[in-house]
């Protein structure tokens, strides 16, 4: 095995390529001595900075004690001793830069969406297959507490058969004028590669199929509430993409799932992201790190009066699930499997294929939306 292995980090000086993949991950990898394998040794890692300004990426080399940074991309590509590339670029730039990674036999490790449009992902899916280079896309989600916590009650039979799963995610992003928004512009711009469905149906096709399973059809309604903004310059803007999807999809096996997504919405839940699972046997409500479960022995049994005041509190008939394991960050976690996955070549199911499914669900949630229409979704194969 490897003693170390070469990762080009393109879009580091984003706010997730920073934070999430450099910061928590990759620097958090290597200050633990590298990624414990499978007869023991551990494998070192070592970044190389990319991105557009030479002056940023030389102040986070610094920063972090590193020494491999540049902005041409090319140049990183060329380089044999870094044969891992990954992808933290706005989706517009994406594809290009992946294209070329994989034309240069790099891995391929990227954020989602993996593409603007599907045909688009399933041409990258394609090349990295032809080009035999080991790919992977961010699921960062499953990796979160709760829903650990949940596949472990779906896989324990708890819920007996899955009827419906409710979802609300969203809180209130502002819009620029009298207070900063916590979004940047680009995202309420089509334009940009803007747009919530864009951004929360990659995540949500991936959740839903390794929790509940595949999405067979899907009905959406996108919405542009804000349609003012103003961005980082001070500068008022057209909000040309959805900040508001409203979606219902319909699983192989008969479960149906309805999963709210809103940057215009105040929050009055535990968490921001909600999920509610019904099932014969019993009921689980999570968030990112909580999660509370109602079985089928234990549930109440509510009488609708409109006439009288409620007096039982329902909110205290649920059983909170305690956290029994210590669970890192998702993204590091999901970084360690895929770095094994390369060096080790064992199975690795959250490919560019897995990637393409989500790009899918997104162009399909659009085109329902425009079309006001339920769309069927195949199997997507290579």
């Amino acid at each position: 095995m490897p003693q170390s292995i070469g990762i080009i980090m393109n879009g580091v000086s984003g706010r997730m390529g920073y934070r999430q993949h450099l910061l928590r991950s990759i620097l958090a990898i290597r200050e633990q001595g590298g990624v414990l394998l499978s007869d023991g040794s551990r494998l070192q890692v070592e970044p190389m900075l990319v991105g557009r300004s030479e002056t940023k990426l030389q102040e986070l080399a610094e920063r972090h004690g590193l020494t491999h940074y540049t902005s041409n991309l090319d140049e990183a590509l060329a380089n044999p001793d870094f044969p891992i590339y990954s992808d933290f670029l706005v989706t517009k730039a994406r594809v290009a830069a992946i294209r070329k990674a994989i034309a240069a036999g790099k891995h391929i490790y990227t954020e989602k969406p993996t593409a603007e449009s599907f045909d688009d992902a399933l041409e990258l899916a394609r090349l990295a297959r032809e080009a035999g280079v080991k790919n992977g896309v961010v699921h960062d989600k499953l990796y979160l507490p709760g829903l650990q916590k949940l596949k472990r009650l779906i896989d324990s039979g708890f819920f007996g058969r899955i009827l419906s799963v409710r979802g609300e995610f969203g809180y209130w992003v502002f819009e620029g004028d009298w207070q900063a928004a916590q979004r940047p512009s680009w995202n309420y711009r089509a334009e940009d590669g803007g747009g919530i469905v864009s951004d929360m149906f990659a995540h949500w096709n991936y959740v839903i199929e390794n929790l509940f399973g595949r999405i067979e059809t899907v009905y959406a309604k996108a919405a542009t509430h804000i349609p003012t903004r103003v961005d980082e310059q001070g500068h008022e803007y057209a909000a040309t993409a959805d900040d508001a999807a409203y979606g219902i999809f319909e699983l192989e096996g008969g479960a149906v799932v309805q999963l709210n997504s809103s940057w215009a919405v105040r929050v009055h839940r535990k968490e921001l992201v909600e999920f509610q699972v019904d099932g014969t046997l019993g009921s689980a409500v999570v968030g990112l790190f909580g999660c509370e479960i109602q079985p089928r022995v234990a549930t109440p049994k509510p009488v609708w009066n409109p006439d009288l005041p409620e007096t039982h509190d329902y909110l205290a008939d649920w059983q909170e699930i305690p956290t029994n394991d210590v669970f890192e960050n998702g993204f590091k976690t999901q970084w360690e499997e895929f770095l094994r996955h390369v060096v080790e070549g064992g199975p690795y199911e959250y490919d560019l294929l897995a990637g393409a499914r989500g790009v899918r669900l997104s162009e399909e949630g659009l085109r329902s939306s425009a079309e006001g229409r339920r769309i069927e979704l195949p199997p997507v194969t290579l």
